[in-house]
């Protein structure tokens, strides 16, 4: 069984290995280029977080106008006994989509509002199972703490409606440098795997 299973493995690394090597000189410097590029447009959203949250509420604002039309066009032609209703939601979604494109600001306000609600549930939620559930010692300690963490996050967030759209916007940005940073090394390794193997 042991000696099955270290064939097994043995096999998988060589077909990473081969995976590795047989991928295109194009394709690891592309992937290495917009690992760069990430990293640096990740740099201008933790520079300028409150710029990227609203770049993706409108961003998500022209995607639901897109899936508000597909709505109307599928009410209109497609025969079912929810046609209405289906034209009426896409109408209502078109209607909220130029809302938000109109005025991100607002929208960004009343998302992070939501967010600071949600949080605020979350937090409450894991005070209440650290307390009374079955958990015990470090477990119980770390549950309880994270749920007084996002309370407080919660009440900043709700209090400054700015400090949330600013913490999201930096959480987006870690996320896209993360990806980035990925990106570049994981080109790098292929590049790295493919020289040894051209050596003779």
């Amino acid at each position: 069984m042991r000696t099955i299973n270290a064939i097994s493995v043995t096999r998988l690394i060589e077909e990473i290995s081969l995976s590795l090597v047989s991928s295109p000189r194009w394709f690891r410097a592309v992937q290495i280029g917009l690992g760069a590029l990430t990293i640096i447009l990740s740099i201008f959203a933790l520079a300028f977080p409150g710029f990227t949250f609203l770049s993706i509420v409108v961003l998500l604002s022209v995607i639901l106008l897109f899936v508000g039309i597909e709505k109307i066009i599928s009410g209109i032609f497609l025969e079912n006994k929810s046609r209405w209703a289906t034209i009426g939601l896409g109408v209502l979604v078109l209607i909220f989509a130029g809302l938000a494109m109109a005025f991100p600001l607002a929208a960004a306000f009343v998302l992070v509002i939501f967010m600071g609600i949600s949080l605020l549930f979350n937090g409450i939620a894991r005070i209440v199972e650290g307390m009374t559930g079955k958990h015990s010692g470090v477990s119980r300690v770390f549950l309880v703490g994270v749920g007084i963490l996002a309370l407080v996050i919660s009440l900043l967030v709700l209090s400054f409606p700015l400090f949330g759209i600013v913490l999201a916007g930096t959480i987006i940005a870690i996320g896209l440098l993360i990806t980035g940073i990925q990106m570049v090394f994981a080109g790098l390794s292929r590049a790295k795997v493919q020289n040894r193997t051209e050596m003779p």
